[in-house]
């Protein structure tokens, strides 16, 4: 999976519009290998952004869950934690 695509279920705040958006382009960038698409591809990138945010919201809207909602600033301090531990594992095995 993409590492800038994050989870946008279950969350307090709900995930906003750009949130949504933003993702949906990160998963059509990475499916069509372009950050930016030439001018002869540009409205099929839209067109499948568009499609990808429609669908996303309405399988956010769809989801249940019985689960407490997360928050962002926990998630946010696990997910630099992980990653602090990860670039220092490779700092650790570069050294020896």
């Amino acid at each position: 999976m993409c590492r800038n695509i994050r989870t946008l279920h279950n969350f307090e705040p709900p995930a906003t519009d750009e949130e949504i958006h933003a993702s949906a382009l990160q998963f059509v960038r990475k499916l069509s290998g372009f950050a930016r698409p030439s001018k002869a591809n540009q409205a099929a990138f839209n067109r499948a952004v568009e499609q990808v945010t429609q669908t996303a919201h309405e399988l956010l809207d769809a989801l249940v869950t019985t689960a407490p909602p997360r928050d962002r600033e926990i998630e946010a301090a696990k997910a630099r934690e992980r990653a602090a531990h990860r670039f220092r594992s490779s700092e650790a095995r570069r050294s020896v």
